[in-house]
C-alpha cells in the first residue's frame, strides 16, 4: 500500500505486507547472479569403417571373434559400449562397456565375441564426460566368418 508520510517530506512511502500463515521466516535477497558457460565440442560422429572376422584354429573355435575398426570426429572418447541385438535392433542380447585411451586421432579397433552363427545388429557407442555418439551396423556371423 502507498501512504503519505507524516514527516515534512511529501513523497509516498511503500509498505509491503505479506501473509505468513506458518509463522516462518522470510529471506529477501537483492543483487546480481553471474555464471559462466563452457561450450564443449563433444563427440560429433562415429563410423564403423571395417568389420573383420578373426581366423581361429578349430580347437579355439568356441566363439567367433570380430574386429570392428571405428573412427570418430570431435572430442576424443574415454569409453566404448557395444550392444549386440537381434537383426531388428529391438531385443538386446549382450552389452559390453570398456574404458579406452585414445591419444590424438580417433581410430580404434574393438574386438567382440559371438557365441553362435547368425545375423546381429551392432550398436557401438563412444562417450566422454560430456557427450556420446552412436554407429550401428548389421553383421552376419557364419561360424568363423563374418560379412
Amino acid at each position: 500500500t502507498t501512504d503519505p508520510s507524516s514527516d515534512s517530506d511529501s513523497s509516498p512511502t511503500l509498505e509491503s505486507v505479506e501473509d505468513n500463515p506458518d509463522g516462518g521466516c522470510h529471506i529477501y535477497r537483492n543483487g546480481y547472479y553471474g555464471s559462466s558457460i563452457a561450450v564443449v565440442e563433444g563427440i560429433l560422429e562415429v563410423n564403423i569403417i571395417q568389420m573383420t572376422s578373426i581366423q581361429m584354429t578349430e580347437s579355439q573355435a568356441e566363439n567367433t571373434l570380430v574386429d570392428f575398426v571405428v573412427t570418430c570426429q570431435g572430442s576424443l572418447p574415454t569409453d566404448v559400449c557395444t550392444v549386440v541385438s537381434d537383426p531388428t535392433c529391438q531385443e538386446s542380447k549382450s552389452m559390453v562397456c570398456d574404458p579406452i585411451v585414445v591419444t590424438n586421432e580417433c581410430l580404434l579397433t574393438i574386438r567382440r565375441a559371438f557365441e553362435e552363427p547368425g545375423t546381429y545388429c551392432i550398436n557401438i557407442t563412444l562417450g566422454d564426460d560430456t557427450s556420446q555418439a552412436l554407429a550401428s551396423a548389421l553383421i552376419s556371423v557364419n561360424g568363423g566368418e563374418s560379412t
